[in-house]
């Protein structure tokens, strides 16, 4: 099988590049994949993809094709453009709704990208990581007014209807799936576990020697918000000294400057560590060096990539009390102490008592670890590649082939 994904992939630091990066790294592995295509966004200035020295005899090729960039109208065209020429046997899109661009306009136009594939004749699936209909756009910072949300919800409910053009639609929570079919009543909308990222041998579940570590990772400046989490460290520091919070990740694409703004707000505050990009093979010593990892959301939009790395690495996790969240921690067997999400004295309330727990934070950090083992990414590229293969028989049944790409203007 010949494989296409349309995700950002590093050193690209667009959102889901860090699922992209694992998913792949298992996808390459299976006997069953010859060739995988990465239809990844352009890096900015003079970067440059690096060369695929990971391939190993019996695993598939690698090959990174840049061929979008993030903001840009044409997108959809150029993704089906180059899909068509490279003709694989199945197109997988790793998206969320702000994938292709910041503005509204680029945004919705790249959407429209699976369903031009489709139209070249291509096979396609579409992981969508979150759905309009649960997104707080204020907080994703798409909302202005309800006016405008009201637009946007608009273009979000034919954005969907396009999206579910698709040959199969996979979303990783079972909530999705029910509002999606109850809503536009399709029955190609299937459920796809998340995964873990690493198959690792078992952690130390003990916090490192040193200061305690409170460690936030990830995009921020959206709907992942540090101000909150900066008010309950001080509020902490009043009572301890030996801790440290650590800022590990970048600017989310929609909240460009967002961090450095932060770091100048509180240059006077001890303790505080910004570690800006952390590259992959940095992101084991990340998590393993960090007592608590909090999770600083005002709302959530889909499953959460960075719960999974920390029940990988075995740590102990602090939660806001929002809805995907709270489903998913009950429905694959993690654990973590609640607070109230824009409240930073819940929050430091809900830190002080791991802090102050040794025990309790290493139950915690071991029933996450094992609810992390209980979904390898390496059963879901499988469960991925069953459906790949349904799909592929059924279009041979119906006799479809590959198509000419429709015509919507030129480069």
């Amino acid at each position: 099988m010949r494989i296409a994904i349309v995700t950002p992939y590093p050193p690209s630091a667009g959102s889901l590049n860090e699922y992209a990066f694992h998913f792949i790294r298992f996808l390459r592995q299976k006997p069953e994949v010859k060739e995988i295509f990465v239809l990844t966004d352009e890096l900015p200035g003079d970067q440059a993809y690096p060369a695929d020295t990971d391939w190993q005899p019996g695993t598939a090729t690698l090959r990174i094709v840049p061929c979008w960039r993030f903001g840009a109208l044409d997108n959809a065209l150029r993704i089906a453009r180059t899909a068509r020429s490279l003709a694989p046997d199945i197109v997988l899109f790793n998206i969320q709704f702000a994938s292709f661009g910041r503005s509204k306009p680029s945004a919705a136009l790249g959407l429209l990208a699976p369903m031009m594939v489709r139209a070249a004749g291509l096979a396609t699936i579409v992981l969508l990581h979150n759905i309009m209909e649960t997104v707080d756009l204020k907080s994703a910072g798409f909302g202005g007014n309800p006016l405008v949300e009201g637009v946007i919800r608009a273009f979000g409910t034919v954005s969907t209807r396009i999206l579910l053009r698709a040959d199969l639609l996979a979303v990783t929570i079972p909530r999705y799936v029910e509002i999606l079919e109850k809503k536009y009543g399709v029955s190609n909308v299937l459920l796809a576990p998340h995964g873990a990222f690493d198959e690792a041998p078992p952690p130390t579940f003990d916090a490192p020697p040193g200061p305690l570590q409170i460690m936030t990772f990830g995009k921020f400046g959206t709907y992942k918000k540090i101000e909150p989490l900066v008010v309950a460290f001080r509020l902490l520091q009043k009572v301890r000294q030996d801790l440290e919070l650590v800022i590990a990740g970048t600017d989310s694409p929609n909240a460009p400057g967002y961090l450095e703004g932060v770091r100048q707000a509180n240059a006077d505050l001890q303790g505080l560590r910004f570690t800006g990009y952390v590259a992959e093979e940095d992101v084991p010593r990340i998590f393993q060096d960090a007592s608590v990892v909090v999770f600083p959301y005002t709302s959530t939009t889909g499953s959460s990539g960075v719960l999974h790395q920390a029940g990988n690495y075995g740590r102990a996790v602090v939660l806001p009390q929002l809805g995907d969240l709270a489903e998913l921690i009950a429905e694959e067997g993690y654990t973590g102490e609640f607070f109230t999400p824009d409240d930073p004295q819940s929050l430091a309330d809900a830190m002080t008592r791991l802090l102050d727990d040794p025990e309790r934070r290493r139950a915690m950090g071991t029933q996450n670890y094992l609810a992390a083992c209980g979904l390898p990414m390496a059963e879901v590229v499988e469960w991925y590649l069953i459906h790949a293969a349904n799909i592929l028989a059924i279009r041979a049944a119906r006799g479809q082939t590959s198509g000419k790409l429709p015509t919507f203007g030129h480069r």
